[in-house]
């Protein structure tokens, strides 16, 4: 299929002109401009220690090979910044991010959630690591006015396909969308559809590769519950998923492409990771690439106007306490807070907000902690062709070509 025909499967004139827009670099000055801000995040870690906080903690058991007890991670967080009262309110592990989400007032909030959530006890075999919250703690989803939990991940199996189905189930029930996981391949490739108050829809496909640790054998089925498995990272695979977003998609649509890959640690994207992330924005016209895995932050690209988050960190998690790793600051969360402007969805502004996990709840980083992670994302977004820059409010902001400044 060539571009132009893609084009015009996708939408005719209107996807044309918004593709032209894109290799203008038109910029976003225009008047009345139309804003959409998500927020997203990297993984979002409800399992084991956390769990164990809140007020129906899951049988605490675990088969892992060192801790076999999930309390074990709440003493270790305890032991490093002292003690933690239980059980806590639904709302303590977001602590003052719930804060800043008020005062940013993004239209959606879209995270990974990278945990079961499940009574089931039928864990999967030969997996080192099973994360698992109990269903009637989900309210700590809740808590923080999520509207998307994407589930392609190497955890959201960890209990079985059982397991999986009362995951879909219980974040359903709380009046969350999920995307990247189903009862079936179709259903586990179909997007969340999301609305904005101005009524254009946000649609977030979610996908999780080998890479990041997803068995195979967790890959959706016509006749089984799983993952949207990502087959490669060919340009084949990239045109598939642009004719199921384009079989979605309607003017104006805004399309997110989540996607968890990569090993844990490491600055490095190979350049396969960099030119599939491309081919989703020329040729599916993906709006933003949500990448996650990483357990820290990693680089930002910005191609044609689109921002690719190639990882966003580690968000929530029962890390605490926990040593090695410590040149990377696993400690330090960010929360990514990044609008669109007009119809043509083009990035308008990406607002990066550090915080920091202190007995198992965020806090807004320290200005010592937000300058070393100005100093590493610049250093790895330099190598990207954009840069990171701190705000007056103690945020970070990217800065990109033909982008200096906030309108």
């Amino acid at each position: 299929m060539t571009r132009r025909e893609f084009l015009a499967r996708a939408g005719g004139l209107g996807m044309m002109a918004m593709a032209g827009s894109r290799a203008a670099g038109v910029g976003t000055d225009r008047p009345a401009r139309e804003l959409i801000t998500l927020f997203l995040c990297g993984d979002v870690m409800t399992g084991r220690g956390i769990d164990q906080l809140l007020a129906r903690p899951s049988d605490p058991t675990l088969h892992e090979p060192y801790v076999l007890d999930a309390r074990r991670y709440v003493e270790l967080a305890e032991a490093m910044h002292g003690r933690i009262g239980r059980p806590v309110s639904d709302d303590y592990i977001w602590g003052e991010a719930l804060a800043e989400l008020d005062r940013r007032r993004p239209h959606l909030r879209i995270v990974n959630l990278e945990t079961a959530v499940t009574g089931s006890d039928e864990f999967w075999p030969d997996k080192g690591i099973h994360y698992r919250m109990h269903p009637a703690n989900v309210g700590c989803l809740a808590a923080a006015g999520l509207d998307c939990c994407v589930l392609a991940n190497n955890h959201v199996l960890d209990w079985g396909h059982a397991g999986l189905v009362e995951t879909l189930e219980a974040l359903r029930g709380a009046g969350l969308a999920t995307a990247g996981a189903g009862r079936d391949a179709d259903e586990a490739s179909s997007p969340a559809v999301l609305l904005v108050p101005d009524g254009r829809r946000v649609l977030v496909f979610a996908f999780g590769a080998v890479s990041s640790g997803i068995p195979r054998a967790w890959a959706a089925t016509a006749g089984r519950p799983g993952v949207s498995m990502l087959a490669d990272l060919s340009a084949e695979t990239a045109l598939a998923i642009a004719e199921r977003v384009a079989a979605f998609r309607r003017p104006g649509d805004l399309v997110v492409a989540s996607i968890h890959w990569g090993p844990n640690w490491g600055y490095e994207i190979p350049e396969p990771r960099r030119r599939f992330a491309r081919l989703l924005v020329e040729e599916a016209g993906v709006d933003v690439v949500h990448g996650h895995s990483s357990h820290h932050p990693i680089g930002i690209e910005v191609h044609h106007g689109r921002p690719i988050l190639y990882g966003c960190g580690d968000f929530l998690n029962d890390y605490e306490g926990i040593g090695g790793r410590e040149e990377y600051r696993g400690d330090l969360g960010v929360g990514y807070f990044t609008t669109f402007a007009g119809r043509a969805n083009e990035l308008d502004e990406l607002a990066m907000v550090p915080f920091q996990s202190r007995r198992l709840r965020l806090r807004r980083g320290s200005r010592s902690d937000v300058a070393w992670l100005r100093r590493r994302l610049d250093r790895e977004c330099g190598r990207l062709g954009t840069r990171v820059v701190e705000s007056p409010d103690g945020s970070l902001a990217l800065r990109w070509p033909g982008r200096s400044a906030p309108a």
